[in-house]
């Protein structure tokens, strides 16, 4: 190895302000908001992030990829994110570690029944949890040396993430209000407003939710839900 390859490789090695240097971080997740937070997490981290929004996407990037650390979202529009989890916990070569997560107050209990090594509740802003999560799991090479200050820093997606969101579940709505589309709608909106701390729109798909599980009428849920939705979708109009 010559010095400029003893050079590249010590690039690599964690340090205690980039302790996830040296990591591919695949994150799963529909989200833009939720994953524009895990852009930045990862950004100040030190680790390199690779995105996938549905299972199809996720598949494809790990035929081709094998990252070191994968965070899956249980809900995601064309399936349930445990099923990848149990898929990669099952496989040989197995990723590193395997994150399951949700803002559903069931998520890790789901997770971790798949497989997963451990689990990341929604909303995700805290750098030092982040951090310390992952570093819990990985082997102790991978370990930044020395004694670490834990930065507890607070990380704010950028506003226009939410919008974008917004305007997604709006697609959806318009495209179908079937169980299966309001079902992934009430999921999807309930883990983004959490995320962005929107008490009104969160409740009001806890409330969709409850009527679908409960077999009630849903249309007064729904159309609350599509008013919301575009109330927020006026507001970037004002941005």
């Amino acid at each position: 190895m010559d010095d400029s390859e003893l050079f590249a490789a010590a690039q690599r090695l964690p340090t205690s302000n980039r302790p996830l240097l040296g990591l591919t971080i695949l994150v799963i997740e529909d989200s833009r908001y939720a994953c524009e937070a895990m852009r930045l997490l990862c950004l100040r981290s030190g680790a390199r992030i690779r995105r996938a929004d549905c299972l199809k996407s996720a598949r494809r990037h790990l035929k081709v990829y094998r990252p070191s650390v994968v965070i899956a979202d249980l809900g995601l529009p064309d399936g349930s994110g445990g099923d990848l989890i149990e898929e990669l916990a099952a496989a040989s070569p197995r990723v590193g570690v395997i994150l399951g997560t949700s803002g559903d107050e069931n998520g890790e209990t789901i997770a971790m029944a798949a497989g997963a090594d451990g689990f990341l509740a929604k909303p995700i802003t805290s750098l030092a949890s982040f951090q310390q999560k992952i570093l819990s799991l990985l082997p102790a090479e991978r370990q930044p040396a020395g004694p670490r200050e834990l930065k507890d820093e607070e990380i704010h997606p950028d506003e226009m993430a939410y919008q974008d969101d917004m305007a997604h579940a709006a697609d959806v709505l318009s495209e179908s209000q079937e169980d299966k589309a309001l079902d992934y709608v009430a999921q999807f909106l309930g883990g983004v407003a959490r995320s962005a701390g929107d008490g009104v729109l969160a409740e009001a798909a806890t409330g969709l939710a409850t009527a679908r599980a409960q077999g009630l009428p849903l249309a007064a849920d729904t159309a609350r839900i599509a008013g919301l939705v575009q109330d927020r979708l006026k507001q970037r109009l004002a941005i």
